[in-house]
């Protein structure tokens, strides 16, 4: 029989798994491949905090973690907020590096 903690540990995998393969499956807008980013960032803190929790009680680095990905995200939505202002759409192949 399985555990909590190994089924635990396989759904973060799996969370991970899944943000990277629609990470490069699906690259038409931008807003899918931070969202998929993001996906992986929760999926990496699921198994982080199972992995802390198992050792001791630091949970610093796992709020620092958490923090960064939050800065993370901010700084994704602001950059597609410009991108979409700028260019209209958020698709990749709107932008081309030459208007800059």
């Amino acid at each position: 029989m399985v555990n909590f903690s190994s089924m635990s540990i396989m759904s973060s995998l799996i969370m991970v798994i899944c943000g990277l393969w629609s990470f490069i499956n699906y690259q038409k807008h931008l807003l899918n491949s931070l969202l998929s980013l993001e996906f992986m960032m929760l999926g990496v803190y699921w198994l982080l905090v199972l992995e802390i929790s198992s050792v001791g009680n630091e949970v610093y680095f796992v709020l620092f973690f958490l923090t960064l990905a939050a800065c993370e995200g901010a700084l994704g939505l602001s950059l597609l907020v410009l991108i979409v202002r700028s260019h209209g759409s958020d698709y990749f192949k709107v932008m081309n590096i030459l208007e800059c």
